[in-house]
């Protein structure tokens, strides 16, 4: 794959949830809810300012990931689906 998202934009790889509750409980697929976790896939190069200056975003690829249930937008590259999101929409990095 070769994509690159522009400024401050990432492609995230969302992570599958559990298949069980906490009770045992094995959900099926379409009561399933979105996980709201991901990996980095890659990044922009950073948000410019007004002056024009680039500020580099504090993700990386690779990093796991925290965002809001409804952020980015999804989009399927080579049969896999990922979100596309502003680093704004991520509320964490899971070490």
């Amino acid at each position: 794959m070769n994509f690159r998202p522009l400024h401050d934009r990432v492609l995230v790889e969302r992570l599958e949830s559990e298949e069980k509750s906490a009770g045992g409980i094995i959900i099926p697929d379409t009561a399933k809810e979105k996980p709201m976790q991901g990996k980095i896939v890659s990044t922009g190069a950073g948000a410019r300012d007004e002056q024009g200056k680039v500020h580099p975003l504090d993700v990386k690829a690779g990093d796991t990931v925290l965002f809001g249930k409804w952020s980015g937008t999804e989009v399927k590259i080579d049969g896999t689906d990922y979100l596309i999101m502003k680093e704004s929409d991520i509320m964490g990095i899971l070490d």
